[in-house]
């Protein structure tokens, strides 16, 4: 999980403009065994559902948020954005590897009844991304 966590971090994207980030999601999801992946929801958002092992039940919803700030970084890690006037200063890149890890747990384990939707939206920053989401 640090590890996507950093690799989200050295490459920042802002508002909707998340295409590599989307792509490196719809792909974990996909690898982790998800029972569906859509893509292109809010523009550049990705939904991924997992339905448990133990039958129909209640649909929960987890979310992360995935674009970044439009700031220059100037930490010095060896993971810092290598992308000029943006970074992750706002923790985006951890909640989305967070979602990645709950994601893979929960795609292995369908230890519950129901399903689950990894909702991982574009611009959080000031941009209504939720609702674009919503709304397709």
């Amino acid at each position: 999980m640090a590890a996507w966590r950093r690799k989200l971090h050295q490459n920042p994207e802002l508002l909707y403009d998340v295409h590599e980030t989307a792509k490196f999601v719809e792909e974990k999801l996909k690898s982790f065994g998800c029972d569906q992946v859509e893509t292109g929801i809010g523009r550049t958002g990705v939904v991924g559902i997992i339905k448990g092992r133990h039958g129909d039940g209640h649909a929960i919803g987890l979310r992360a948020d995935m674009d970044a700030l439009p700031i220059t970084e100037t930490s010095g890690a060896e993971w810092a954005s290598q992308n000029p006037g943006k970074a992750h200063s706002c923790g985006h890149d951890g909640h989305t590897a967070m979602l990645l890890g709950a994601a893979q747990y929960l795609a292995e384990a369908r230890n519950f009844r129901g399903s689950v939707a990894l909702l991982f939206q574009p611009a959080e920053e000031g941009s209504a991304g939720g609702l674009a989401m919503v709304e397709d």
